[in-house]
């Protein structure tokens, strides 16, 4: 059995929260209380610990959706009506966006991930921002009376 897909023992928030405790060398206790107290010193553990409360608010709406189902389910007599299906259609949306918020969760575990490279680049380019000149984006200013460049004589530029 892969590590990477929990099985029917194994609860998705418990598996992902061992790995993000693993990843951050300190409990989910911990780690909330950190970020709490200094959210901009690691915005990737800030960025985790706000996903998985995300994550962890969704298994607590699944779970209740079940429960509801389950108790729907049990109080049948044998076909299931529509306000059931409407419970069965709640447990699949629940997990849905259950797992959508695992695979967040995974993905910014995961130094690896397709888009981190660039996703690196951009945070470091928000926390240490250019200090130099930009490079010219303009032409430079011809002076008055100079012949405007070929290329642009060919391009059907007037020349001034």
């Amino acid at each position: 059995m892969s590590d990477d897909i929990p099985d029917h023992t194994e609860d998705v928030v418990g598996v992902l929260t061992e790995r993000i405790e693993a990843h951050f060398g300190m409990g989910m206790d911990q780690l909330r209380a950190a970020v709490a107290l200094e959210p901009t010193a690691n915005p990737d553990a800030t960025e985790v610990v706000t996903w998985h409360g995300l994550l962890v608010d969704s298994q607590a709406v699944l779970d209740r959706a079940e429960d509801d189902l389950l108790a729907a389910l049990e109080a049948q007599p044998s076909e299931v009506d529509d306000p059931t299906m409407g419970l069965a259609q709640c447990v699949n949306a629940a997990v849905t966006a259950r797992d959508g918020r695992a695979l967040v969760v995974r993905w910014l575990l995961d130094p690896a991930a397709p888009g981190k490279k660039n996703l690196a680049a951009e945070r470091l380019a928000r926390l240490h921002p250019r200090t130099g000149s930009a490079v010219q984006t303009s032409a430079p200013q011809r002076p008055l009376g100079a012949p405007a460049p070929a290329s642009a004589r060919r391009a059907g530029s007037p020349v001034r």
